[in-house]
């Protein structure tokens, strides 16, 4: 009699974060995403700084004065926003140092994670609409596709409020999943996120409307289709099922959900309706990230500049 060989386990992956850096530029969208990163700095304990960068594009042509003044300028804001937080009591108990930079955003930015050992990035976004479309701008979205570490993304539809400053319990997290290798590779950080907090983690698998198998005539009826799509679903559910056996255990028992559409519009659908917390989505790599920023439909774009809730991106 034969037996079946058990899955292999992934290791658990290690979520305990020891850094958390805020990019800001002092505006109304930053100051929400300052929220949700105090609050993660606050749970974990972590190191907290926060980031910005006086861009060196603006002032070329006024000359090496105008980007000395622009600096000093964000240098006093910076101060004034870490004294109303040490007013306030945001970062008590925590170690922050706020870092002001001058040059190519994008590579100070980077420069700043390496130096301090950041763990995770917080980016607020203004996702303005123009032309019936939605843009994240150049800084932000260079900031979610290209740096190392994971990236909380924190855009206008979210809520001002993170559940641990109203101190309510996490209703649930939603990880998106095309079972890609990108995405396979979030998932163990996906799981070890929601044991961490303790809530239930919703996997979403979105498959195509019509799924075509091979040999398909489009002579067949509508039932045969029907047929076809019920197959699909029922495959992806045992596909998510046998992903989540490879990986460490969840402690409270997942959900898996199989829907079909547009992968972005039902992402951002299925968390609305499910008053989802955090979205949580593997981003693959990219060798050009300026190239991969012209990219603007996306499934993770559009779900960051859309979503009710943060996005968290894992890169592979």
């Amino acid at each position: 009699m034969s037996t079946a060989t058990p899955p292999t386990v992934t290791p658990l992956v290690d979520t305990d974060v020891k850094s958390v850096l805020i990019t800001t530029d002092f505006s109304p969208t930053s100051d929400k995403a300052l929220g949700r990163a105090l609050a993660i700095a606050r749970h974990y304990n972590a190191n907290f700084y926060l980031a910005h960068v006086v861009s060196s594009i603006g002032y070329t042509i006024a000359g090496p004065p105008a980007a000395l003044l622009a600096s000093e300028a964000a240098a006093r804001d910076a101060q004034k926003l870490e004294q109303c937080l040490v007013a306030n009591g945001s970062l008590a108990g925590l170690h922050h140092e706020s870092i002001i930079r001058q040059g190519e955003i994008f590579e100070q930015l980077q420069d700043i994670i390496a130096q301090k050992s950041v763990d995770l990035v917080v980016a607020g976004t203004h996702a303005r609409r123009t032309l019936g479309k939605f843009f994240l701008g150049s800084v932000a979205e260079q900031i979610f596709r290209g740096v190392q570490c994971p990236v909380l993304t924190v855009g206008p539809g979210s809520s001002p409020n993170s559940p641990l400053e109203k101190n309510r319990p996490f209703r649930s997290f939603l990880f998106a999943t095309d079972f890609g290798e990108a995405s396979l590779h979030a998932l163990p950080r996906a799981i070890s996120f929601a044991n961490h907090f303790g809530v239930k983690l919703i996997l979403l698998h979105v498959a195509p409307v019509a799924p075509i198998p091979e040999g398909f005539h489009w002579s067949s009826t509508t039932g045969d289709v029907r047929q076809m799509q019920e197959n699909a679903r029922v495959a992806a559910l045992k596909k998510l099922e046998e992903i989540v056996s490879r990986n460490p255990p969840l402690n409270t028992k997942p959900e898996f959900l199989v829907k079909f559409g547009t992968p972005s519009r039902v992402i951002l659908s299925v968390a609305s309706a499910l008053g989802a917390d955090l979205i949580l989505m593997g981003l693959n790599r990219v060798r050009h990230v300026e190239t991969a920023c012209h990219l603007p439909w996306a499934t993770a774009y559009e779900v960051v500049c859309n979503a009710v809730c943060p996005v968290l991106t894992v890169r592979n």
